[in-house]
C-alpha cells in the first residue's frame, strides 16, 4: 500500500473480548487480557506504517453498568499498561492522550493518565488517543458547558472543535469495529461526520496485522466524495 493513500487517523471500537474468551471456555477477564496484548501489537504496527493517530474506544460511559469485578479488572489492566509505559520512561516519540471525562476516573488511575499526558505532550511522531470513561454525547455536553463557562455567545465550527477531547487532531478517516457488530455505540459522534467504516467479523483478540492490512486496503479502494459529486481525496 502506498503511504500517501493510508488514513492519517484510524479509530478502533474494540469489541468481542468477552465473547472470544467465553467461546474458548475462559472467563471474560482472559479475553480482556488478550485484547490488551492485541492492542499493543496493532498500535506498534500502525506507527510502523506511518499512520499519525490511533484512537481507541476502550471503556465507555455506559460500561460502568457491567459487573463490578469486570470493571475492576479492566481498570487493573489500564493501570498496569500506563504504569508500564511510565516505568520504561521511553516513549519513542509517542504522544499519549486521554479522551473522556477524567472526573469519573479512579483517582490513582487518573494521576497516571495526567502524568503520561504531561510527559509525552511534546511528542509529535505518533499520537495514541485512548477513550476511557468516554461517550460521544457526554463529550458534546462537556464541550457546550466549557463554551458557556468561557462566556462565548457564539462559536464557529473550528472553535467548537477546540472544545472537544480531540482538539488539535484531524478527524478519523477510518473507523474499525471488530466482532461484526455494525453500531457506533456513542463513539466520536461529532468527529465521524465523513469517516469510512469497516466491520470485520473477527473478535478483537484475533484482529492482527493481516486483518489491519485488509481494512487499510479496503479503505484505499474507496472513493471519498465528502458530499460532492466528483470530489476526491
Amino acid at each position: 500500500m502506498e503511504n500517501d493513500k493510508l488514513p492519517k487517523h484510524v479509530a478502533f471500537i474494540i469489541d468481542g473480548n468477552g465473547r472470544w474468551a467465553q467461546k474458548r471456555g475462559f472467563p471474560r477477564s482472559y479475553g480482556h487480557k488478550k485484547g490488551t496484548q492485541t492492542l499493543k501489537k496493532i498500535v506498534l504496527y500502525a506507527k510502523k506504517l506511518g499512520i499519525k493517530v490511533i484512537s481507541i474506544f476502550a471503556f465507555s460511559t455506559e460500561n460502568w453498568k457491567r459487573p463490578k469485578d469486570e470493571v475492576e479488572y479492566l481498570f487493573k489492566l489500564f493501570k498496569e499498561a500506563a504504569q508500564d509505559i511510565l516505568n520504561k520512561n521511553k516513549f519513542d516519540g509517542i504522544c499519549y492522550r486521554h479522551m473522556g471525562d477524567k472526573n469519573g476516573l479512579p483517582k490513582d488511575f487518573c494521576e497516571l493518565v495526567v502524568e503520561l499526558e504531561e510527559k509525552t505532550k511534546n511528542n509529535s511522531d505518533f499520537i495514541v488517543n485512548v477513550g476511557i470513561n468516554y461517550g460521544g454525547r457526554d463529550e458534546l455536553l462537556r464541550a457546550v458547558n466549557k463554551i458557556l463557562r468561557s462566556g462565548k455567545q457564539q462559536v464557529s465550527q473550528e472553535e467548537f472543535s477546540g472544545f472537544l477531547d480531540t482538539h488539535g487532531l484531524c478527524d478519523p478517516e477510518l473507523i474499525i469495529r471488530t466482532s461484526g457488530e455494525q453500531r457506533i455505540s456513542n463513539f466520536m459522534l461529532y468527529q465521524m461526520a465523513y469517516s469510512e467504516f469497516y466491520f470485520p467479523k473477527v473478535h478483537w483478540p484475533d484482529f492482527n496485522e493481516k486483518q489491519f492490512d485488509k481494512a487499510l486496503e479496503n479503505f484505499t479502494q474507496r472513493h471519498r466524495k465528502f458530499g460532492g459529486l466528483t470530489e476526491d481525496k
